[in-house]
């Protein structure tokens, strides 16, 4: 399965990754500080100087992008808030906080510390400067990373979900009204008006004849807009979901084989007869593993005859299941966290059925058709 990010290491614990659209915005960013910006502030150096220095100035500039992220990060942790990761892309970083803060109060201080920080490091290379006054190219330097941290904070307190400033905006409509759904519903559709904002004046631009700003606003606003409009619809999916029960959405049992049975067996028996997809694989009357198409793909085809069920299954103390009496919405965000598409529903440690992402879509259509 082919990765969309580098891993990068981990800082405070936390994995820190690199999307492969950073390499986009990375070049671009040296490109315009060899050619446009370092030839203007410091005169003599040679092509390759500007350039290394340009290269320079794109890592520190995301540099600061992660110290914005960790400053998210660590105030999460202090609110008992797990963040998976933070990954680096072509529109900066973004930290992947699991889960939601457990008040407006928390939600306001994760949020807003982050362009705090920018703030910080700005002030750090203004006040910088004054000191690198006979060093004009490192001079340079800080004073594009006070400019770009200060736009940075300023950009992200854009009063839209999922800016930083949305989630402001989200917590102090959350304070007020008491309701975190509603308070979203409201961040995120301020979210979708700016990112409209930006792709109208990204639009005006072009036709100013202002081609490349132009493009890269209307991209921001694309970006922003997509966002705000897939909270949306995730909100609204919660909404509908809400209250609901995994044993209403789950599908029938899977079939029972033992261990001892090959794959080509089941093939042919059972997959092929009776299209079946999943199986539970038994030692004696214990269930002792789970078997699906996928497993069973993974194994040559060649190599059928002669493997079992056993060798090719999900052992059951790795399985990734969900308790019967577990809302569904818990259950669609364990799917997507563990990466599967379907899992066992155990009652204790008994098997009572099987719960699919098409179970809960065709679920999920249901409702919509009885606005229940």
């Amino acid at each position: 399965m082919f990765r969309h990010s580098i891993p990068l290491g981990r800082i405070l614990g936390i994995p820190i990754e690199l999307d492969y659209s950073w390499f986009l915005i990375a070049v671009l960013v040296t490109w315009v500080m060899a050619v446009n910006y370092y030839p203007v502030e410091f005169k003599g150096a040679s092509a390759s100087e500007y350039w290394l220095m340009g290269a320079a100035t794109a890592i520190l500039f995301f540099v600061s992008i992660v110290l914005h992220e960790l400053a998210h990060s660590f105030v999460a942790t202090r609110y008992k808030v797990r963040v998976d990761r933070i990954t680096l892309f072509i529109f900066g970083g973004v930290s992947q906080i699991a889960g939601e803060p457990p008040s407006a109060g928390s939600e306001f201080l994760i949020a807003v510390v982050g362009p705090l920080t920018s703030f910080v490091l700005a002030g750090l290379f203004y006040v910088s400067e004054r000191f690198l006054t006979g060093v004009p190219p490192v001079l340079a330097v800080a004073k594009y990373l006070a400019l770009i941290n200060c736009l940075l904070g300023v950009f992200n307190l854009i009063p839209g979900f999922p800016l930083d400033g949305g989630r402001v905006f989200r917590a102090i409509v959350w304070g007020v009204n008491k309701n975190f759904r509603r308070a979203t519903l409201i961040a995120a559709s301020t979210g979708r008006f700016f990112g409209f904002l930006f792709i109208a004046l990204g639009v005006w631009q072009v036709l100013g004849g202002n081609v490349f700003n132009g493009l890269w606003i209307a991209f921001i606003g694309w970006f922003l807009e997509s966002a705000a409009g897939s909270q949306l619809q995730m909100q609204m999916v919660q909404g509908l979901l809400g209250g609901h029960k995994v044993t209403e959405a789950m599908g029938s049992d899977c079939a029972r084989t033992s261990g001892n049975t090959t794959l080509q067996k089941l093939i042919d028996e059972q997959v092929l007869t009776h299209a079946q997809r999943c199986f539970l694989v038994e030692a004696g009357d214990r269930v002792v593993g789970f078997l699906t198409l996928h497993d069973i793909k993974a194994v040559p085809r060649a190599s059928w005859p002669a493997t079992t069920a056993a060798e090719a299954m999900i052992p059951i103390e790795k399985l990734s299941t969900i308790d019967p009496n577990a809302e569904l919405w818990t259950a669609m965000n364990k799917m997507g966290k563990d990466g599967v598409n379907q899992m066992p529903v155990l009652a204790g440690s008994k098997f009572v059925g099987m719960l699919s992402r098409g179970d809960i879509l065709k679920y999920l259509q249901t409702l919509q058709q009885l606005r229940v």
